[in-house]
């Protein structure tokens, strides 16, 4: 099997955000990483002489040119101290494509740039030569490798966009050896389920990305009669003091002709991307220049297939002398094909064009993975980052993979000031210290989109109080409105005397809470038919860090029961209407590996399970032809491990009769194989 890279994904797009940066800006320099690293803190610990010191990190990649300045030396003097080269074993892991040197400098460049964690030790492990593709089998000989090499965290910035088992076990091999492992998202976004292996592993942390803390990240607005719609600026779009308020007026496809017989003037023009032409290249340059010919005060560009897109205003084909004069967006098919039958009417639109660091880049790959557990975990700058390159070299860059970097080095940091924290422990001071991360119209953006929110190093450096789980998932049904949850909070420091609790989400959500000992035990219950997904936060304020546990519930009409007996999940279905058929998912959360049964109103369904672990348990329940989900989880600890792990309960008169048609079925079969010889 071949996997993608991640940063391979979105050449196309990282060439487009670099193009942007340069025309936006005329003070760049090789300093950048200087930007999104004091941004998300960075610079606090080093104020207590914690640098990385000490802590090894594994960068499965396509090598790192170890002869760079920043990262020089390869050896146990060096900057890389060991690693691997899959591609030409005996030869050191020397990058000759630039992917793994730009990820190694995010984390621990110790030159003219600084990396978030410049005093880490790098081990490399190169399983791709062209940064384009990389055969499964190496990745998964990468991470033992490093587990081998006694590495303390794992960074990998590459995947696929679909699950992969043989790697999902690899990467939990290393967290049972308390590695703490860093994997990219990926670059599929902003399309819903788009995490792909290892981000889709449940222990890992799984980073998004958002845009850095520099003038080129640029969002925009749209609303029509109030409406809001997504649109993305064109790369050279510049931004707008204030918004751009006008009428909107259809000009086909921005040519000369579509726009000579209509008035424009002051208007804000929507056009269809493409030409009528086959073959006609009518760049979006053109387009423009069109628009402002025709007296449009802003142009609105909307796709030719399904989808949203990012395009350029500034490419190798324009003029030299070429400057953009109004700003231009981009929008998804549908969106612009409603907004054109909507034009009949009077319409005022309202078009704005801002930064906004901390939102999620459109191109970041969004979760949900699974019903039982949050993906992405984080957020953190990958966009317009300058980091090193090959051949001594410098390089803006952006994706997923870039993000990434950014979270290794922050763990690099808590590592070296607790040696002995575990690595689901860093997992929590990452996740529930980190800043919130909203749209453009100021709205947070989901868990799906942006996980916890965005990295923030400094309040995870001086947090003082450790919370596990860093963030759940509740199900809740008609029959059953209320769960409880607990919490556990350790203590780094200082005492829970001065600890407050507070709950954000829907009205209709009750929330209630208590201490016990160093347990915070939380209870919830819904009010009402408001059947779906709800998402929550509860607020800890503790010796003036506050700290975010964001939290999903599903809340369903029907509901499963489950009881363990032995080595025995009995499962009962209910929904308030009568239901004739249900589909039974039953998930070992340590492995993902999944058996599937079904159930009746007359049959109740069982299994046996024969290994100790979490099992999710996820239902179709069919009433009247529609579908209805329920979830539920069980923990099994009191087992036999020595069988298989899944065995459904059959009844011993069915397997003898299966037994039967499977001997008669070998005698045909035997007979036929002879009568084909003899043949």
């Amino acid at each position: 099997m071949k996997l993608l890279i991640v940063f391979a994904c979105i050449v196309t797009i990282s060439a487009s955000l670099i193009s942007l940066q340069f025309f936006e800006s005329n003070d760049i320099s090789h300093t950048y990483l200087d930007r999104s690293v004091p941004f998300i803190g960075g610079a606090i610990p080093r104020l207590e002489g914690i640098d990385g010191n000490g802590i090894k990190i594994a960068v499965i990649d396509t090598g790192i040119d170890f002869n760079h300045p920043d990262l020089f030396g390869w050896g146990p003097d060096g900057k890389v101290i060991g690693g691997y080269n899959f591609i030409q074993e005996g030869e050191p892991p020397l990058d000759t494509n630039g992917h793994g040197t730009q990820v190694a400098g995010i984390i621990a460049a110790d030159g003219q740039l600084i990396g978030v964690a410049p005093k880490a030790k790098i081990l490399a492990y190169k399983v791709s030569e062209n940064g384009e593709a990389v055969s499964s089998d190496l990745i998964i000989k990468a991470i033992d490798k490093s587990i081998e090499d006694g590495a303390d965290i794992i960074n990998i910035s590459l995947g696929v966009n679909k699950t992969n088992a043989s790697i999902e076990h690899a990467v939990n091999r290393a967290l049972e050896k308390e590695i703490f492992v860093v994997v990219a998202a990926g670059n599929d976004g902003p399309t819903p389920q788009t995490i792909g292996s290892p981000g889709r592993n449940y222990g890992s942390v799984t980073v998004g990305s958002t845009y850095n803390n520099l003038t080129s990240s640029l969002v925009a607005t749209l609303e029509v009669n109030e409406k809001p719609y997504t649109v993305i600026p064109m790369v050279g779009s510049s931004k707008l003091n204030e918004p751009i308020v006008g009428k909107i007026i259809f000009g086909g496809y921005g040519k000369e002709k579509d726009l000579k017989d209509i008035n424009a003037t002051d208007s804000i023009l929507l056009v269809e991307r493409g030409s009528d032409i086959q073959g006609d290249l009518l760049y979006f340059s053109t387009k423009e220049k069109n628009a402002v010919t025709a007296g449009a005060k802003a142009l609105i560009v909307y796709n030719n297939e399904p989808g949203i897109f990012l395009g350029e205003l500034i490419h190798e084909f324009v003029e030299s002398d070429y400057k953009p004069q109004i700003p231009v967006v981009s929008m998804d098919r549908k969106e612009g094909l409603e907004i054109k039958e909507s034009l009949q009417e009077e319409n005022k639109a309202s078009l704005h064009l801002f930064y906004n660091p901390d939102f999620v880049a459109y191109f970041s790959s969004r979760g949900p993975v699974s019903p039982f557990y949050i993906k992405p975990d984080i957020v953190a700058p990958g966009a317009y980052i300058n980091t090193t390159q090959i051949n001594g070299g410098y390089n803006f860059t952006s994706g997923t993979s870039f993000a990434a970097p950014h979270v290794s080095g922050a763990a690099a940091l808590l590592l070296e000031k607790y040696p002995s924290i575990h690595h689901h422990e860093i997992k929590s001071l990452l996740l529930t210290t980190t800043e919130p991360v909203s749209d453009a119209y100021g709205q947070e953006f989901s868990l799906n989109d942006s996980g916890s929110g965005r990295l923030n190093i400094a309040k995870a450096f001086q947090a003082k109080l450790i919370i596990t789980p860093p963030n759940f998932v509740i199900n809740l049904s008609s029959d059953k409105p209320t769960a409880q949850k607990q919490l556990e909070l350790k203590l780094l420091e200082g005492t829970l005397e001065n600890l407050e609790v507070k709950f954000e989400g829907p009205e209709f959500i009750q929330f209630a809470h208590s201490l016990e000992e160093n347990n915070l035990l939380i209870k919830i219950k819904i009010l009402g038919q408001n059947y779906g997904e709800h998402e929550g936060k509860i607020i800890i304020n503790h010796d003036e860090i506050k700290y975010v546990i964001p939290f999903l519930i599903h809340y369903t009409e029907g509901s499963i029961s489950v009881n363990q007996k032995e080595d025995k999940l009995n499962f009962t279905i209910y929904h308030p209407e009568q239901w004739n058929f249900a589909k039974i998912s039953v998930i070992n959360s340590k492995d993902g590996k999944t058996e599937t049964i079904t159930a009746t109103p007359e049959r109740d369904a069982s299994i046996r399970v024969n290994e100790n672990a979490e099992y999710w348990i996820d239902a179709k329940i069919k009433v009247d032809g529609k579908t209805f989900d329920a979830y539920n989880t069980i923990e099994v600890n009191s087992i036999n491990e020595d069988q298989d792990e899944f065995e459904l309960d059959i009844p011993e008169k069915q397997i003898a009769i299966v037994s039967g048609i499977i001997i008669i079925v070998g005698i045909v079969g035997v007979i036929a194989i002879r009568k084909t010889s003899a043949d």
